[in-house]
């Protein structure tokens, strides 16, 4: 292809593109509002670890089972990546994924109905390493889709608005399953009760994503498998040393996620844990998150997302230094807001940072990357937290959490922010 040929094609890719922006961008707010609401009902630091320890008696268990999820995460992203590259459009790819991912929910959910005490605990961890599996895949192929179709001016802003409207419903949605599914134990299971409400939302923001329109990748890598690729992965890494600096940085903050399935456990040794509490400390979560999200999404649009990354890891830092020094149940929901605030900021910047390092047809394998090594830290971290939560305290998993953070916002100092870059660098475009 001749250049002026590929200007052409380049012109029209990115006409294409703006044409349909009003529409994509409106299925990927659905699909992500209420995809949002679901699965924030599984994965806040609530319902889930919350229910497993109830099922197991045990702080390691907790960590085993929110482990598996990840390991499950990190098993996946990078074969998530091969099925993806070659391909011009990889909407169907996504699409059959979701429903995979959702359909672990549900079994999650039939389990806690029909199963009890030891059997229970490992169908939870089964399912959890399921939905880990198909959620690693997820989060490369849906990622590089929205990659596609919504420009880099405005994916903060449909980020923001998408967990703001799916996290202010699944306050709520937490405070009521808390309330009235978990504490009157609906339907014989409570917490299952809750996990199959998740899935009904989640299955109606998939449903979404059918409207959206994808246009055709103007180069694509040549099918290769997942051996071949895992090969190339470390010179991929080398290429950039600032992608490099991100890589080590994320993953460290992904460590320090080896804290979260503990806080509701460590506020139960101060209050009564009871359907109500979980409630509360879930709304409190996870309407922290939705409300900062607008703000995270706006500071991204404008600034980029290592500011985002800095200020956010910085607040979930304080914040988790606050939990340990609350005392009573207001302190306690005050440090879960900032917690709430801090981790999604944090969510969003790793998730969407990614995305404005190197080349798009190398795109796919620089998220899986960089997902597999922070799954993995999200894997070892509950492990070693549940160890030393059984053996020693939870003051012990808090002060490893906030020394890994601090390191991973000084790592982050090091990277240059993107989208500066590339104004400097005539010919590159997203």
């Amino acid at each position: 292809m001749s250049t002026q040929e590929r200007e052409t094609a380049s012109e029209a890719y990115r006409a294409q593109v703006l044409r349909d922006l009003p529409r994509n961008y409106a299925a990927n707010l659905a699909h992500g509002m209420l995809g949002v609401t679901g699965f924030r009902l599984v994965g806040a630091p609530t319902f889930v670890p919350a229910y497993i320890y109830l099922l197991s008696g045990s702080k390691m268990a907790v960590g085993m089972a929110i482990s598996a999820q990840f390991i499950g995460m990190a098993l996946s992203s990078i074969w998530g990546a091969t099925l993806i590259e070659h391909r011009r459009r990889v909407m169907p790819v996504v699409y059959a994924v979701g429903w995979l991912m959702r359909a672990q929910v549900l079994g999650l959910a039939l389990s806690g109905y029909f199963l009890t005490g030891h059997w229970a605990f490992v169908a939870a961890c089964l399912f959890l390493s399921l939905f880990g599996f198909f959620n690693g895949m997820q989060s490369v192929t849906f990622n590089f889709l929205m990659s596609k179709v919504i420009p880099i001016d405005r994916r903060g802003q449909l980020t923001g608005m998408r967990n703001f409207l799916g996290g202010l419903t699944a306050s709520g949605v937490a405070y009521l399953g808390g309330k009235y599914l978990v504490e009157t134990n609906a339907f014989g299971n409570g917490y299952a009760t809750t996990f199959l409400a998740a899935f009904i939302l989640t299955s109606l923001g998939i449903t979404a994503l059918t409207f959206v329109r994808e246009p055709e990748s103007l180069v694509v890598r040549a099918q290769s498998g997942l051996w071949g690729r895992l090969r190339e992965a470390p010179a991929l890494l080398r290429s950039d040393v600032h992608y490099k600096r991100f890589f080590f940085a994320r993953a460290l903050a992904a460590f320090g996620t080896a804290a979260v399935p503990f806080y509701a456990i460590y506020v139960g040794k101060f209050v009564e844990l009871s359907g109500a509490t979980l409630g509360y400390l879930s709304l409190a979560f996870l309407l922290a998150q939705t409300v900062s999200n607008l703000g995270w999404g706006a500071l991204a649009d404008r600034r980029g997302y290592r500011l985002v990354f800095l200020v956010s890891m910085g607040l979930w830092t304080v914040s988790t230094v606050g939990l340990m020094l609350a005392n009573g149940l207001p302190f306690f929901l005050l440090a879960f807001c900032g917690l709430g605030a801090g981790y999604g900021g944090y969510q969003m910047a790793s998730q969407n940072f990614v995305l404005e390092f190197g080349v798009h047809h190398d795109r796919p394998m620089l998220i899986a990357i960089s997902d597999t090594a922070s799954h993995l830290m999200m894997a070892i971290g509950p492990l070693i937290g549940g160890l030393l939560a059984q053996r020693f305290d939870f003051s012990y998993v808090f002060c490893i959490a906030i020394a890994v953070q601090a390191i991973s916002m000084l790592a982050i100092l090091r990277v240059e922010e993107p989208r500066y870059r590339l104004q400097r660098v005539s010919g590159e475009s997203d």
